[in-house]
């Protein structure tokens, strides 16, 4: 046995659409090691969940050792590991008792998977961003005010009293994504560049006149053709606008609330940009750190005595 395998008392997973990461943690919830893998949610079927994760953690597994494996994100998806389901809101990032463990699994581990939250009124759902939040409020239980995740599907989430209150989603990053690589616009922007005045003045436009977003997009192609607009700031204007129209729908989240971003990267400081050109200065916390953290809330509260 391994001094790793030997030391690791239970792993933390965060199973994206994209990429697999886990964390082998010791007694005192220290984090030993992390490992990650491409085999995403979305690459596999739901009879290679457990041959994925035991390929990447079969080395931390003792025999005759059951190991805590708690699990957030799209492993608990309809089409994942096992459906999780959701908890409607208001309620507390975790749940209030364990999940039941997973029927079926290699007998060195014992895996839970945490369930999403779901919202009535407007339709919305968030799964493993729950976590996060978990992770948040576990270091700032006081906190009341607005956490925003973004990502391809941006969340916008009221904290009142401890519990997520409220929750609006955005497909901005999914629709920068379709535009820049699939739309008529992928022949006017060149990725490699930059800048913020077109940043700032996208985030202007659809601040003032939202509604006319769609008609700014085109312009942007128009501009290319008639005027030679350089490329170097289509990127900047796509990602202005798009943000821009996020932060209208938004404005009731943010306007006058203290904001933390739950990010990474350079996405959580174009985030940052947006919201502080708009007139507010939010906080980053890294997005893996709280993933761990809310991990390590569910394993300190459920785990004992098992």
């Amino acid at each position: 046995m391994s001094d790793l395998a030997d030391r690791c008392r239970w792993i933390g997973v965060d199973w994206g659409t994209s990429n697999l990461r886990i964390w082998a943690m010791d007694a005192a919830g220290q984090m030993l090691g992390e490992r990650r893998s491409d085999k995403g949610m979305g690459t596999l079927t739901r009879a290679e969940f457990e041959p994925a994760f035991l390929d990447l953690a079969g080395d931390l597994l003792p025999e005759g050792r059951v190991t805590p494996v708690w699990v957030c994100g799209m492993a608990g998806a309809r089409t994942g590991w096992a459906e999780a389901g959701y908890r409607p809101v208001s309620t507390r990032a975790l749940p209030d008792a364990a999940p039941i463990p997973l029927d079926g699994t290699d007998s060195r581990i014992r895996v839970r998977i945490l369930p999403g939250i779901s919202q009535d009124n407007p339709p919305d759902v968030m799964r493993g961003e729950e976590t996060q939040i978990a992770g948040y409020l576990a270091g700032a239980p006081e906190f009341t005010g607005v956490i925003c995740l973004p990502g391809t599907h941006s969340k916008w989430v009221q904290i009142e009293g401890g519990d997520v209150f409220h929750f609006a989603s955005f497909m901005t990053g999914e629709i920068y994504d379709l535009l820049a690589h699939k739309s008529v616009l992928r022949l006017t922007l060149d990725d490699m560049d930059w800048s913020d005045e077109a940043f700032r003045s996208g985030i202007d436009d659809a601040l003032a006149r939202p509604e006319r977003v769609s008609g700014y997009l085109f312009a942007m192609r128009a501009g290319a053709l008639l005027n030679g607009a350089s490329p170097d700031v289509g990127p900047a204007r796509l990602s202005g606008l798009l943000i821009g129209a996020e932060l209208a729908a938004a404005r009731p989240y943010w306007l006058g609330q203290e904001v933390v971003l739950i990010g990474a990267g350079r996405l959580a400081e174009i985030y940052r940009a947006a919201l502080g050109h708009a007139g507010l200065d939010a906080r980053i916390a890294d997005g893996a750190e709280m993933a761990l953290a809310g991990l390590r809330a569910a394993a300190d509260a459920f785990d004992k005595g098992d």
